[in-house]
């Protein structure tokens, strides 16, 4: 299944010291991943919210295979098109073991 995940410049400095292959370990203060289901949810919170918080955005591609993903339910963060799964972050070592292909960055704000 494809997902998206917008990215500040920290988190994707650290990409690819993960061969493109995985993301990187969530901070104490950030408990949960956040994929989201649509690029344009995904660009929204990349130019809109990323650019605001750290002055660029940017927009990875990943698929997960979908066995791994039936384990955790879509959630609505506001209306149906802000769908994003909750990834906890004890579940990331997995989530990116079952991360099939390159991480790729699609789109880049300002």
């Amino acid at each position: 299944m494809t997902l998206y995940r917008p990215v500040g410049p920290k988190e994707l400095e650290l990409i690819p010291q993960g061969g493109f292959r995985a993301f990187p370990a969530r901070l104490p203060e950030q408990p949960i991943l956040y994929p989201v289901l649509t690029e344009a949810y995904a660009i929204k919170i990349a130019s809109d919210w990323n650019v605001k918080a750290s002055g660029a955005g940017y927009v990875t591609r990943f698929r997960v295979r979908k066995p791994f993903l039936d384990g955790y339910e879509v959630q609505n963060a506001g209306g149906s098109q802000y769908q994003e799964y909750w990834i906890p972050a004890e579940d990331l070592t997995v989530f990116n073991e079952n991360i099939v292909g390159l991480i790729e960055v699609t789109a880049s704000f300002p």
